[in-house]
Formats: C-alpha cells, sequence, structure tokens
C-alpha cells in the first residue's frame, strides 16, 4: 500500500516562509511532484523531482526562484522549501509520486498516487 503524508501547511504572512513535507511508504525512488489547488480553480504544477539522487527538477512558473524542491531517499521525504510568499501561494498542496513518467513531469495524470493535502494560507 502507498501512503503519502503531506505536512507543514499553516497560517503565514507574505513574503514569509514555509517548508512543506511528504513522508512516503510504500514505493521508493518514484519521481516525486508537488502540485496546489486554489479554491475555484485547476491544480496547478508547482514543482518535481526526478528518482534517485533527485539531480533534476522542474518548476512551474509561479513558484520559480522562490521554491525548492529536495528529497531524503533515506528517510523517504520530500520538501518542499517556500520562500517569499505571495497570496496567491494560498492553495491546498498536494504530493505525488509517479513511476514512470511518460511525458513531462509537470502533468497531473502522470502521477498514480497521491497524498491528502495540506493548507497553506498567505495573509497580507
Amino acid at each position: 500500500q502507498v501512503y503519502l503524508t503531506e505536512s507543514g501547511g499553516r497560517p503565514v504572512q507574505a513574503g514569509g516562509t514555509l517548508r512543506l513535507s511528504c513522508a512516503v511508504s510504500g514505493v521508493s525512488h518514484y519521481v516525486m511532484g508537488w502540485f496546489r489547488q486554489a479554491p475555484g480553480k485547476e491544480l496547478e504544477f508547482v514543482s518535481a523531482i526526478s528518482r534517485r539522487e533527485g539531480s533534476y527538477t522542474e518548476y512551474g512558473d509561479a513558484v520559480k526562484g522562490r521554491f525548492a524542491i529536495t528529497r531524503d531517499n533515506v528517510k523517504n521525504m520530500v520538501y518542499l522549501q517556500m520562500n517569499n510568499l505571495k497570496p496567491e501561494d494560498a492553495a491546498v498542496y498536494y504530493c505525488a509520486a509517479a513511476s514512470v513518467i511518460g511525458q513531462r513531469m509537470s502533468r497531473a495524470d502522470e502521477y498514480e498516487h497521491w497524498g491528502q493535502g495540506t493548507q497553506v494560507t498567505v495573509s497580507q
């Protein structure tokens, strides 16, 4: 059984920082991604990291230069460091795992396992 459990979401002021965590069990060395969904909006790609050493990463345009994804394969954890948060970053953030990427890491339909999400709120 595969479990992805996100944590770290909380209210924060604009300009602040947060680190989200995703605890992974049941799979290893998968491609890992973060997506987010704000109320009334579609699911949005945030970031993804390649399997194993995580030498390759991708970021959505809205978060480039502010967010950083990392993974710790010993602890089976994936992290999303979020800096200089903006009100438009407020959303539920989901961790996802993909065994194989057919086309693009930014496509939500590439990921077969998803967590329940963690809420990030950013105030002015």
